[in-house]
């Protein structure tokens, strides 16, 4: 049990049987009244946010999580197949649990976000960025590169996204996974 005054930004706490993740906080003392702390929460497992505000002292049950890393493998029917980097430990997960399935590549580091008492997996999230090649793309206009627009690429990977017209068949890009956008070309 811990009380508002032991928040920090990324606690994992329960709260209506839901496990959230700090995001922001802010504790206030009007001028009249009770203190309290002001909160913004991340659901763990669906990533809904939403604002709440607690009593000072108020006491509040901590989730133990754990972060760990692990390495993807494949995917089948079963789902996507991933091996625990310390034990070689194998698991799978589906789809949904994870935050960018079609930017996984074979042998990439992932962390694991699992809930420590029950050994109930949350979530896998891929790093920020990650490097892939373009498989295919239409050439682009020579001239065409002062404005802004954007054309489909398809990844090694097999996902599409949108890049610049200058970005031509087997260059190396990094995409943000947190968005699934195009960041940048990767100097070889």
């Amino acid at each position: 049990m811990a009380t508002t005054a032991d928040f920090k930004n990324g606690m994992v706490i329960e709260f209506n049987n839901i496990l959230f993740s700090i995001v922001a906080f802010q504790h206030v003392k009007p001028g009249k009244g009770p203190a309290f702390v002001r909160t913004k929460l991340k659901a763990v497992k669906t990533g809904k946010v939403i604002d709440n505000t607690f009593n000072s002292g108020v006491k509040i049950n901590v989730a133990r999580v754990e972060r760990r890393s692990y390495q993807y493998l494949y995917n089948d029917d079963n789902g996507y197949h991933f091996m625990d980097t310390q034990t070689y430990d194998q698991t799978f997960l589906k789809k949904e649990l994870i935050n960018a399935p079609d930017l996984l590549k074979e042998g990439q580091e992932v962390e694991i976000i699992v809930h420590a008492e029950q050994e109930e997996v949350l979530a896998c999230e891929l790093p920020p960025f990650v490097d892939l090649e373009v498989s295919y793309t239409e050439p682009g206009v020579k001239g065409d590169t002062a404005t802004n627009t954007l054309k489909p690429a398809k990844l090694e990977t097999g996902a599409t996204i949108n890049v610049p017209l200058f970005i031509n068949e087997g260059e190396k890009i990094r995409i943000d996974t947190r968005t699934g956008n195009y960041s940048e070309r990767v100097k070889s």
